[in-house]
């Protein structure tokens, strides 16, 4: 097999990051090695990776404030988060900071290349997408109820002036609810929207960050009229959505 994926991996144990450079090497990927964040970024001057395979306790900076620099920086790379620990904080801050998966050591290294696969083939189809859009991309701007949201500045504003910060899985996560508002959605088709990982019964993800969205831009979280549970499905965006930049 041949790609042209390129990988860094970011661990400070040294047999860890040879293991997994020496996998994904004969699995076919182009592979850049680091240890900690000030070596990631030595490496990644001048040119640009696909992927990031970064290990949340690293020494000096941690994988999470990482996390959130490189998703600040590009929209399009792949991270995907690695922990000794399977609780859910870390999992859930670390795709509202813009993380695409997060994986548990001791991993199956099967089933790490598939989600490295998956997560690189959803890359290389939004890069094509992007490209082919460039010449006539217009950003666009959504109105429901008192917000605006303002997809070229990542911002949601409140018709009174108000501007509501949003973490980056928030921001996907309402930008998937508007582009299907009116649809009740399940668990696994919103987290799609914010990770590349499948929905488990046990993952409280997705209602955590609807919780944190409820309590940003409802009037009254406790009764929501934006975002509504659907029992025995998961949630709908109930308001009516405006595409501003359809009108004259």
């Amino acid at each position: 097999m041949s790609t042209r994926n390129e990988i860094l991996i970011v661990e400070d144990d040294a047999v860890t990051r040879s293991l997994l450079s020496g996998y994904f090497k004969n699995a076919g990927y182009q592979i850049i090695q680091a240890q900690d964040a000030d070596s990631m970024q030595r490496a990644l001057a001048g040119r640009q990776v696909d992927l990031v395979l970064l290990d949340i306790n690293l020494p000096g900076k941690d994988g999470l404030s990482i996390t959130q620099e490189l998703r600040n920086q590009s929209e399009v790379l792949g991270i995907i988060l690695v922990s000794a620990r399977s609780d859910d904080v870390d999992r859930i801050i670390g795709l509202e900071l813009g993380a695409d998966d997060y994986v548990v050591k001791p991993f199956n290294e099967r089933e790490l290349l598939a989600r490295v696969k998956g997560l690189c083939r959803r890359i290389d189809l939004v890069k094509r997408l992007k490209e082919s859009a460039k010449s006539q991309e217009m950003p666009r701007n959504y109105r429901f109820g008192h917000w605006t949201l303002m997809e070229s500045s990542r911002k949601v504003i409140h018709e009174e002036g108000e501007e509501v910060s949003l973490t980056n899985g928030e921001f996907r996560l309402l930008e998937a609810f508007i582009n299907r508002a009116g649809r009740a959605l399940t668990r696994d088709q919103l987290l799609d929207a914010v990770s590349s990982r499948e929905w488990t019964p046990n993952d409280r993800t997705i209602d955590v960050m609807v919780n944190r969205l409820r309590r940003k831009l409802e009037v009254n979280p406790r009764q929501p009229q934006i975002f509504i549970t659907v029992h025995g499905v998961g949630y709908q965006f109930a308001l009516e959505v405006k595409d501003l930049s359809t009108e004259e």
